[in-house]
């Protein structure tokens, strides 16, 4: 299986989260494998939150593996606040 690697850079709030959910959904088509760098999101909020965990349950749907790799120190905190990090980290 092939592997395709992408980054979200930048905010990863409200503002962007459309824009971010339509980037993260067109990547989870055919057989491929996703890879996304997240070590460049430099804000977040809930609605970031929920572009990262609406992704990876379209990916479980759809059998697409989807890995999110290394998340910025507030991205890496709001996941361990809210309990998200092993879901939406965990390959």
């Amino acid at each position: 299986m092939k592997t395709l690697q992408s980054t979200v850079d930048g905010e990863l709030t409200i503002i962007s989260a459309v824009e971010q959910n339509q980037r993260l959904q067109a990547l989870l088509t055919g057989d491929t494998a996703v890879e996304v760098d997240l070590s460049g999101v430099t804000e977040v909020d809930t609605s970031g939150l929920q572009v990262l965990l609406l992704a990876k349950r379209e990916a479980e749907r759809l059998g697409v593996p989807l890995v999110f790799q290394s998340p910025g120190e507030q991205l890496r905190s709001m996941l361990e606040l809210t309990g998200l990090m092993e879901e939406v980290c965990a390959a």
